[in-house]
């Protein structure tokens, strides 16, 4: 079966030569103004449209063909639009590479150049939209509530299957909003502790006079105000697990105290003189650097090897992008329905200024932005301005072509190592193009290296 393509243009002549022209590769579909263009769009589903700017009623203002850009991809945002482009139009091209245009050609159309353009255009439209269901996939299974299908999330997702089978402290790593927590969850709930408790305790939330009583408990007497015995957070953690969140920001007398339970599994209330034994397994986070930390003298160097017996580092969210719309489209879709507005969706504005920020406060920030959004969206489209995010394709910030281009190359490249499971070869195979090739494309286009090599070897 052919794939669709449609063709826009307000004259006859030009859509006929391109039929007759193309109609050998493709089923080829035909409009011309915004009305007939959106009925074939919606009848069709094109992954391609070819689109020239002047329609009717206005044929010499390129706003209607504008206007036309704008609703094929919040109809279809994975929709490759080629703009048609006269001469001198120089800045209504832009805006419509600003806009989610994918390429432009200029008239007189080269059919030969058209023909390459639209065979790229339906490769990177089959791979992003392979790559979307590999996405709905993974989103629709999950991992233990966590969402991703990036090479850096699976490896997560992997090492928390390795590890909680057994029972010897886990040490996670990771920014501030990268969802430490819900891993240490995910270690317990894949335990054989499942049924005990999980027990989370900050260790940088709680005042440091405070922390050794919710830590270790204490009996009556112990001190002003302690009127009857009181367990801590690590017996009330008994056959379960105990979470140390900001487990770095613990006073170096507590680490004395945490390390001879960490090595004997045994613990004395504050006031007490009787060794209580716990079987609690540790779990410990922290957005520090321990190293550094230890190296200052303000952690302890054989507390830290106890905790980190294995080690699971989080990724930032700006390394695992590809992951972005999932999350973002999961929170839409539970934050809509509470606040009963189950219809609605993201602009494609909105999705482009989604996947073009960089989320320095990781999935917590993204959270925040999609409940937010759903609160302050009018009708039933989420804008960038209800993210207070900046839509790329504002005229006052457009793209040049080469950026546009570096982004559909980005996408592209990401899409075939997911396809091929994060394997250099085969994916620089699939693309056409070298090994050294597609490392360069790498370290041009910002893509971390490390999960790709690890998988290479």
């Amino acid at each position: 079966m052919k794939p669709r393509l449609l063709i826009v243009d307000d004259d006859e002549t030009i859509r006929t030569q391109m039929k007759w022209a193309l109609a050998g590769d493709y089923e080829i579909l035909m409009a011309e103004d915004r009305a007939g263009a959106l009925d074939a769009f919606s009848a069709g589903q094109p992954w391609v449209v070819l689109l020239d700017l002047g329609l009717p009623p206005r044929p010499a203002d390129p706003e209607e063909g504008l206007a036309t850009l704008a609703e094929l991809l919040t109809a279809d945002p994975l929709a490759k639009v080629v703009i048609i482009t006269g001469q001198g139009e120089k800045q209504n091209a832009l805006r419509a590479i600003g806009a989610g245009a994918y390429d432009l050609l200029p008239k007189p159309v080269d059919m030969d150049d058209l023909k390459l353009l639209l065979k790229r255009c339906f490769h990177v439209a089959g791979l992003e939209r392979e790559f979307r269901q590999m996405q709905a996939q993974a989103e629709s299974a999950g991992f233990e509530g966590m969402l991703g299908n990036s090479p850096a999330i699976q490896e997560v997702f992997s090492s928390i299957r390795k590890v909680a089978t057994t029972d010897v402290p886990v040490l996670i790593l990771g920014e501030s909003g990268t969802g430490k927590e819900m891993v240490a969850r995910a270690v317990h709930r894949r335990s054989a502790r499942k049924d005990g408790p999980f027990v989370a305790i900050n260790c940088g939330a709680i005042p440091e006079n405070l922390l050794e009583s919710e830590l270790f408990g204490h009996e009556k007497g112990a001190f002003t105000g302690a009127h009857m015995p009181r367990k801590g957070r690590i017996e009330t953690a008994d056959n379960g697990t105990l979470f140390l969140d900001e487990v770095g920001e613990l006073p170096l007398a507590l680490q004395v105290k945490l390390l001879r339970f960490v090595q004997d599994q045994c613990i004395e209330r504050i006031g007490g003189r009787t060794s209580i034994q716990v079987n609690t397994r540790i779990v410990a986070a922290t957005n520090s650097d321990l190293h550094k930390a230890m190296a200052e003298g303000r952690f302890r160097e054989d507390l830290f090897y106890r905790l980190a017996v294995v080690v699971i580092k989080m990724p930032p969210l700006r390394e695992r992008l590809s992951d972005v719309p999932v999350l973002a489209k999961a929170f839409l879709r539970r934050f809509a329905a509470q606040n009963n507005r189950a219809s609605l969706n993201f602009s494609a504005a909105a999705l482009r200024a989604i996947q073009h920020h960089q989320w320095p406060g990781n999935v917590r920030e993204l959270e925040n932005r999609v409940r937010r959004a759903v609160i302050m969206a009018e009708g039933r489209y989420v804008s960038p301005e209800d993210l207070e995010l900046s839509d790329t394709g504002d005229s006052s910030r457009l793209p040049t072509l080469k950026q546009a281009r570096e982004t559909a190359e980005r996408d592209a490249i990401q899409a075939a190592l997911q396809r091929n499971g994060g394997k250099i070869s085969r994916a620089a195979e699939e693309l056409g193009i070298s090994r050294p090739t597609l490392y360069e494309l790498l370290d041009k286009l910002g893509i971390p290296r490390a999960a790709t090599e690890e998988k290479e070897a």
